[in-house]
């Protein structure tokens, strides 16, 4: 793809556009959202990611279109695998249903800046060290299996960073608004909002080491490694008000994503094995029977993973009933406070 800066430019600048829009428009404002203000914000991201992913392969040919779409597939995913572990967060620190937007915007910019650096970060070791797909591929198989065997019920409200936070931060017990600081006689706490905040934007950091390799497994364009990691996160503060209990029914989706990692992962070490010069094999050759794996076969395995997940899930859990996005039921160990 011949990417100019001015097209990175704009790129960038009306996603930040996007964004500031969301904010004064539906966040700066405490409510809660209706489910139709929600599906219906949902359905036009998820509409412009599609879109979007069109005009790839109409402009730029349909293997680097297929490339964006398998990318979008496995990052929305993986969002709304975080999507879950924000549930949580939000139960531990029983965050009020009208300031969790707030909350979630916050966390989901945080997510796109932290991306937006491993995807540069990515960039630069892909074009200098052509072995760095070995470590990518070997990365993302010991990710996959901790994603399968993961206890994915923990309350990272009461994990070690966050106990290690309140060790060294003055903290309020109760919510002050949307306020992240208070002042009690004369001295300052930080607000539970601060602290989930805080615990969100760590881990956004740890699903920022699980998505940018698993996305440079389908493709080696930064442009679409950002575009597909950008539209994952649009409309993903509205899809958690949408889908609401139906999280917890998706008991097979972090499965699933260790199936599709642990394929990518594969195909990471195949395509290094194809391209790389091993001075020991094929007089310096890469290795013959090492089949690159096509985007179409990419794309087919990750949305039919994606799709017997869900249904999976559904159909496991279809008597057990639906509960509200955010119940704050879930308490915070006093012992790690």
């Amino acid at each position: 793809m011949d990417i100019t800066p001015l097209i990175w430019i704009i790129t960038i600048a009306v996603t930040i556009a996007f964004f500031v829009y969301e904010f004064f428009a539906h966040v700066r404002t405490p409510h809660e959202p209706t489910i139709g203000e929600s599906a219906r914000w949902s359905i036009f991201y998820i509409s412009l990611a599609l879109l979007f992913g069109v005009g790839i392969g109409v402009v730029s040919g349909w293997t680097y279109g297929g490339e964006y779409f398998a990318g979008y597939l496995t990052e929305k995913a993986l969002s709304i695998d975080n999507l879950f572990v924000f549930l949580i967060v939000m139960s531990g620190f029983a965050v009020p249903k009208k300031y969790q937007q707030k909350v979630l915007m916050i966390g989901i910019v945080i997510a796109l800046v932290l991306r937006g650096i491993f995807i540069a970060i990515g960039a630069t070791l892909i074009e200098n060290f052509s072995w760095i797909f070995y470590v990518f591929g070997a990365l993302l198989l010991v990710l996959a299996y901790r994603q399968a065997f993961a206890d994915h019920d923990s309350n990272p409200a009461n994990g070690r960073f966050m106990t290690f936070v309140r060790r060294h931060l003055p903290v309020s017990e109760e919510y002050n608004e949307d306020r992240l600081t208070v002042v009690k006689n004369g001295k300052r706490f930080v607000t539970p909002m601060l602290l989930t905040i805080i615990a969100i934007g760590f881990i956004d950091l740890v699903f920022a080491v699980d998505s940018i390799p698993a996305i440079y497994g389908l493709t080696d364009q930064a442009y679409i490694v950002f575009t597909a990691n950008a539209f994952a996160l649009m409309g993903l503060r509205q899809l958690y008000f949408l889908i609401g209990g139906l999280l917890e029914r998706l008991v097979y989706l972090a499965q699933g994503l260790a199936v599709i990692l642990a394929f990518i992962g594969v195909k990471l070490v195949l395509h290094a094995l194809h391209v790389n010069e091993l001075p020991f094999i094929n007089g310096g050759e890469g290795v013959a029977w090492a089949p690159e794996i096509p985007i179409w076969f990419s794309l087919l395995f990750i949305a039919a993973t994606i799709a017997v997940a869900t249904v999976a899930s559904l159909l496991k859990t279809r008597n057990t009933p639906s509960h509200p996005a955010t119940t704050g039921t879930i308490p915070i160990d006093k012992e790690h406070s």
